[in-house]
């Protein structure tokens, strides 16, 4: 009964047409992992930035986190459609992430640069894997993985423009 109830894998293939599931859920998971590093960035230093911008940038990086939050499980619930496990530990979220902690609280101006040059980051990595997704006939994780990254490019956008 104990191994009835064990969290694994799927021993079959999606039945979808995507070709090689694994480095497709592989990309997905690096997606994840960013994504959630980024969250919590992001709301760390929501909670802490401080200025005359004080209240605009509070307003976009609350807008940025809850979209990024609702996006790890977007996320995620296409790693498990493709049959594969989401990332289970936060270790290996952030062993797989490209965000990177600040050494110490920035400055307001170093917050904003320091999350557009993130952003930047996750969007040129969603870009590897929208064409990953495309070379293994997935065509629903490249759109999703589309959508996420017009979502990163806006945000770096907007951040580099406050930042000036």
């Amino acid at each position: 009964m104990k191994d009835a109830m064990k969290v694994v894998p799927a021993a079959e293939p999606v039945q979808t047409g995507v070709q090689k599931v694994k480095p497709v859920a592989k990309a997905l998971a690096e997606a994840l992992a960013d994504t959630y590093r980024l969250v919590f960035k992001t709301h760390a230093y929501h909670w802490n930035v401080e200025g005359p911008l004080f209240y605009p940038i509070h307003k976009l990086t609350e807008a940025q986190y809850e979209n990024l939050f609702a996006a790890t499980d977007e996320i995620a619930e296409r790693i498990r459609a493709l049959g594969q496990l989401a990332p289970a530990r936060l270790s290996e979220v952030i062993e797989a992430s490209v965000i990177k902690d600040a050494e110490k609280l920035p400055s307001t101006q170093a917050m904003v640069e320091d999350l557009a040059s993130d952003h930047e980051k996750v969007a040129k990595r969603l870009h590897d894997a929208i064409s990953l997704a495309d070379e293994h006939e997935d065509p629903v994780t490249a759109d999703m993985l589309t959508a996420r990254s017009a979502f990163h490019e806006q945000a770096a956008w907007m951040l580099r423009a406050t930042a000036k």
